[in-house]
């Protein structure tokens, strides 16, 4: 497939513990979205990847990618995408942080727009135990707070979308099984309470906006992960999909 080239930057967005590249001594070991920007940038396209606080809250990470935003692309719009929590953050960066005029869309991958139940129920039975410690040590515990049900429905009614942005997004569908050991405790708890879902965020929360395709695959698979303890195959590779997603912004007149 060939894949466009926009006219304004593409910028990436990492999750709750991520990160844009993990170097040691100048050799980069991993790359959180992995082989998609060079993908997308061998086509033309000028795409930047975020770094925002990997344990922070969704206010204070919206407002390190406002910073971001600002610094690498100070005098046009970019186009925003957005894994996991980073789809609360760019929401929240769009509405709240007063940057809706900077923002041309926004497409979420795996966002838990409606929260995650596998969320609600580390709080409910660790919140008590090591929020205290987390405190002590100066280690904020805001963003697993942010991710669960309750928190997501206060952060709906609060965030709305922007005039003028738009909005789309992409859900996984993870098939559970004994291949997909890191699964294991999560996928079932998300199940049991809100249906098929990406082994921790379910495809009715990560549905949002305009449209909302579903990729058939888990939570790591839509940033183009491999598998390291799956025992068959590895994941899917993503790059083509994540062509189409920069056709339809193309196609859009973008």
């Amino acid at each position: 497939m060939t894949i466009p080239k926009l006219n304004t930057p593409i910028v990436l967005v990492h999750g709750l513990l991520g990160f844009d590249q993990l170097k040691i001594y100048g050799w980069t070991l991993a790359n959180y979205f992995s082989t998609i920007p060079e993908t997308l940038s061998s086509a033309g396209n000028r795409v930047f990847v975020a770094r925002v606080g990997p344990i922070s809250g969704v206010a204070a990470r919206a407002a390190q990618l406002k910073e971001f935003v600002e610094k690498t692309s100070p005098q046009e719009p970019v186009h925003l995408i957005a894994h996991s929590m980073g789809g609360l953050d760019s929401r929240y960066l769009i509405t709240q942080l007063g940057m809706s005029s900077r923002i041309l869309s926004l497409t979420t991958l795996g966002t838990p727009h409606r929260g995650t139940a596998f969320a609600d129920w580390g709080i409910s039975r660790f919140g008590r135990i090591l929020r205290p410690g987390l405190g002590k040590l100066g280690i904020p515990d805001q963003a697993l707070s942010d991710l669960t049900t309750g928190k997501c429905r206060e952060f709906n009614e609060r965030v709305k979308d922007a005039p003028g942005v738009r909005y789309f997004s992409i859900a996984g569908r993870h098939v559970p099984g004994w291949q997909f050991p890191e699964w294991q405790l999560s996928e079932p708890i998300v199940s049991k309470a809100e249906g098929p879902n990406d082994g921790v965020v379910s495809v009715a929360s990560a549905t949002y906006g305009e449209s909302c395709e579903v990729w058939e695959g888990d939570h790591f698979s839509l940033i183009n992960w491999i598998d390291p303890l799956a025992r068959r195959a590895p994941r899917e590779d993503r790059l083509e999909q994540y062509g189409k997603i920069i056709r339809r912004l193309a196609d859009e007149g973008f």
